[in-house]
C-alpha cells in the first residue's frame, strides 16, 4: 500500500462500490479541497437525526459506526492501495458523532463542536499524531479521529459546564 495521499479516485469508483461509498462519506470525500471537512459536514444532519434517540442507543450507534468503520476504512484503503486516503471520511463521521454525544443539539454546540473536532483532527496534538503515524490499517484510520472526537467532546463539555448550559 502506498502512502501517496494525492491519488485521484473517480466518482464511478465511489458510487459503484457500496463500501467505498460509505468510506467516502456518501460521496462527500470526493470534494477536491478539504474532504475531511466535507465528511464532517455530512455528519451534521446525521447527528441531528440521531440526537432524538436515548443516549444509550446513540452511544451504541457510535460504537457500531466505529467498529464497522475499522473494516470499511481498511477495505477501502486496501482496494485503493493508499493508506488513509484523504477521501476516506467515515472516520470523520464517527469523530463528529462522538463530539456531540450527549450534548444539547443547539446551533452553538454544533458549530463549536464542529470547530473543535476539525481543530483536533487537523492539528493532531499528542497522542493523535503518534496514532496517525504508528497505527496501521482500519484501526489506525479510525482511532485518530475517535481520539480527536473525544478531545473535542471534553472541550465542548467543559465549555457547557463553564457556561452553565
Amino acid at each position: 500500500m502506498t502512502s501517496s495521499k494525492n491519488q485521484k479516485v473517480s466518482a464511478k469508483t465511489v458510487f459503484t462500490n457500496p463500501i467505498h461509498f460509505l468510506a467516502f462519506g456518501f460521496g462527500s470525500g470526493l470534494v477536491p479541497k478539504a474532504p475531511g471537512t466535507a465528511g464532517t459536514l455530512i455528519a451534521v444532519p446525521l447527528v441531528f437525526l440521531l440526537s432524538s434517540l436515548s443516549l444509550s442507543i446513540y452511544l451504541a450507534l457510535c460504537f457500531a459506526v466505529i467498529l464497522s468503520g475499522v473494516w470499511i476504512c481498511h477495505y477501502s484503503a486496501k482496494k485503493l492501495g493508499v493508506h488513509d486516503h484523504p477521501g476516506i471520511v467515515w472516520d470523520e463521521i464517527a469523530g463528529f458523532m462522538i463530539t456531540l454525544a450527549g450534548m444539547a443539539m443547539s446551533w452553538q454546540n454544533v458549530i463549536l463542536g464542529f470547530i473543535l473536532f476539525r481543530f483536533f483532527d487537523i492539528v493532531k496534538p499528542w497522542p493523535i499524531k503518534w496514532i496517525d503515524k504508528k497505527v496501521a490499517g482500519g484501526i489506525g484510520i479510525m482511532l485518530d479521529d475517535v481520539i480527536a472526537g473525544m478531545m473535542a467532546w471534553l472541550c465542548l463539555y467543559g465549555v457547557n459546564v463553564w457556561l452553565g448550559s
